[in-house]
């Protein structure tokens, strides 16, 4: 049996369902993570664990014992006051760790707008949105810190992410979705199952000093989406509203930025076939299964 010392930097749906892969993958985990609320002792599908308080304040000194100990570390949790927390507060003792596996989860915000083209890992970096910006200003925080002073490090940019519990089926059936029909509007998407895939397989196929993007391979429209989630469920009359009367901040940011991912170097490098190449494949599954 494998052994694995992990420490996971938040854990959200990506940490999870990774780990639920190294459960199934009968590795024996010893698992370490942190969150916003006070230390407690936790069970996630029968392993026990520590989960420390780590937020913008403070951190529980504890933690830094097991932080030691780790081999891989795995930081999901967002920028705060356009700096990365974990650099922040730990990257002294990282440097002077043992750790042979650091992923970053990035995002492709960091793109911005390319009204509508492809873009790969070697195209500019323009963000417009404020999570953008924070995101590019963290991913280069890690890459100084893996170039200076070798630290095993890789970036993820995720693409929009989707799973059989939350995606647009769910909120069809909610009632809460609004059709909006913004012409050249192109977003990319990822199933969480490809991503758990694809961060297992770096397991064992690390490069230290990489940025790849994660994405399935049809980068689409909202209105797309939404129009075969309705069709596919047998829902009809959705209410349609221009982009000028969006309320939320972060749904306008949304359509301010239009840009199709390629995710070629990921699938070759890692040799790589999505479970869900598209959101057909990915709404199709849910709706069979889940709905």
């Amino acid at each position: 049996m494998k052994e694995i010392k992990i420490f996971c930097f938040g854990f959200g749906q990506v940490a999870k369902n990774f780990i639920q892969k190294l459960i199934t993958k009968k590795y024996n985990i010893k698992l370490t993570t942190t969150s916003r609320n006070e230390s407690s002792k936790e069970n996630f599908n029968g392993i026990s664990y520590n989960s420390y308080l780590f937020n913008n304040e403070k951190f529980d000194n504890n933690l830094l014992v097991e932080l030691k100990e780790a081999e891989h570390i795995l930081v999901s949790i967002p920028p705060e006051n356009q700096g990365d927390l974990v650099i922040k507060n730990f990257s002294i003792f990282l440097e002077s760790s043992k750790i042979k596996w650091i992923t970053y989860l990035s995002a492709t915000s960091v793109y911005g707008d390319h009204k509508g083209e492809w873009v790969n890992e070697n195209s500019k970096t323009n963000p417009i949105s404020s999570k953008g910006i924070a995101r590019l200003k963290a991913e280069k925080s890690w890459s100084s810190l893996e170039k200076n002073n070798k630290l095993p490090v890789q970036i993820f940019r995720l693409s929009g992410i989707y799973s059989n519990e939350k995606n647009i089926l769910v909120r069809l059936k909610s009632g809460d979705v609004k059709l909006i029909n913004k012409k050249n509007h192109y977003f990319s998407r990822i199933h969480i199952e490809d991503i758990t895939n694809i961060l297992f397989k770096s397991l064992s196929k690390f490069k230290s000093g990489e940025i790849y993007n994660l994405s399935d391979d049809k980068p689409s429209s909202s209105k797309e989406i939404t129009l075969y989630g309705a069709k596919i469920l047998n829902i009809e009359n959705i209410e349609i509203i221009k982009v000028e009367a969006i309320k939320s901040e972060r749904l306008m940011n949304f359509y301010k930025e239009s840009k199709k991912v390629s995710n070629k170097k990921v699938k070759n490098y890692f040799n790589y076939n999505l479970m869900f190449p598209s959101y057909i494949e990915g709404l199709n599954y849910i709706r069979d299964n889940f709905t």
